[in-house]
């Protein structure tokens, strides 16, 4: 799955902030809830819009670019 499928970053929606797409739920909020050591299961019941097949592509797409060769350009790109 495309990031544009799986994030939605729209003004009118959450300020803004990257969210799931087709819900109104931060993408920073899957890794609020694992770094304090919530279960995955346990986010899909807090936050039932939220698909596993969504929340898993997610994290797999996350996995992707901080393994990738081109890290550099994400350290460019935060800095």
């Amino acid at each position: 799955m495309q990031i544009r499928e799986l994030i939605t970053i729209d003004k009118e929606i959450q300020g803004g902030q990257p969210v799931f797409a087709g819900t109104r739920v931060p993408v920073e909020s899957l890794f609020d809830h694992l770094e304090a050591g919530v279960s995955l299961d346990e986010f899909l019941a807090d936050f039932p819009s939220v698909t596993r097949q969504q929340a898993v592509d997610l994290l797999e797409a996350a996995n992707k670019l901080l393994t990738s060769s081109n890290i550099e350009q994400l350290y460019a790109a935060v800095a």
